[in-house]
């Protein structure tokens, strides 16, 4: 990883936390922004689509006959779309659930590329803690709405 990412990648994190402790001390508006489990829901639908985006950018660098050369674009679209088409058609609180799900799939992906020698030990290591904080704060959110 190069040398800004990993504290770019966990500095992600902080609107995905933030918004868990405001809804945990019943904070559900924020001024100007509007409903926190909205705002969680539209950062979490940008962050998880650049995730996938991520993948798909993975696949770019791949042999024709590399099996993830076609399971990563397709992968990455089915997550993205899925997730988009969430967005806009359950309440928020099902979609912090989805969101759950989608970062949780993305992970899994990351864990076979890392197996596969396609993404670093580096880079795994550090999407794993960071998924691992994106998710605890989707389900204590979800708890809360």
């Amino acid at each position: 990883m190069k040398k800004p990412s990993p504290y770019l990648t966990f500095a992600g994190t902080i609107p995905f936390i933030a918004c868990a402790f405001l809804l945990m001390i019943d904070v559900v508006t924020v001024p100007i922004l509007g409903s926190v489990a909205n705002i969680l829901s539209a950062y979490g639908l940008v962050i998880a689509s650049f995730m996938a985006g991520a993948h798909w950018g993975n696949h770019l660098d791949l042999a024709d006959d590399n099996k993830w050369a076609v399971r990563l674009p397709l992968y990455s679209n089915v997550i993205a779309l899925g997730l988009w088409l969430g967005f806009l058609s359950l309440s928020a609180s099902s979609f912090i659930w989805l969101l759950v799900i989608g970062f949780i799939s993305l992970l899994v992906i990351d864990y076979s590329l890392h197996r596969a020698q396609i993404i670093s030990h580096t880079y795994f290591q550090v999407r794993k803690y960071v998924t691992t904080i994106v998710v605890i704060s989707l389900v204590i959110a979800g708890l809360q709405l």
